[in-house]
């Protein structure tokens, strides 16, 4: 009676919240894409920002491979409902200049864990 109860929770089928196949998912996640790139051109017409259209076009590339690797369409879902989000309060102007530049923040490396790293890159001034 308890092996089967617990097989029940194993084996629960949860509801997608916007796709039903990953397919459908990455159809989103390429039309997410294609709408950001399009809005980037009026964006910079709209803000004074001190970003090129090169430089925007290379950080919303940046931005998306950086989930790549995700897999679970709920997840996948979830983040493309998140950039839907923060493109409509980019385009209606309710996102400020400076919560749009802090998108383009630079990219900190990792701080060395092992003792050889942090011996080579030993900051000492003495």
């Amino acid at each position: 009676m308890a092996a089967r109860e617990a097989s029940k929770c194993a084996t629960k089928i949860v509801r997608p919240l916007l796709s039903s196949d990953k397919s459908e998912a990455k159809k989103r996640v390429l039309n997410l894409y294609k709408t950001y790139y399009r809005q980037i051109p009026l964006m910079l017409f709209d803000r004074h920002l001190p970003v090129t259209k090169e430089e925007c076009q290379i950080k919303l590339k940046e931005e998306f491979l950086k989930n790549k690797h995700i897999t679970d369409v709920r997840v996948i879902d979830m983040l493309v409902i998140k950039g839907q989000l923060l493109l409509q309060e980019i385009v209606t102007k309710w996102a400020q200049d400076c919560h749009v530049m802090s998108l383009f923040k630079d990219t900190v490396e990792p701080k060395p864990n092992d003792f050889l790293s942090k011996f080579v890159n030993n900051n000492d001034s003495q």
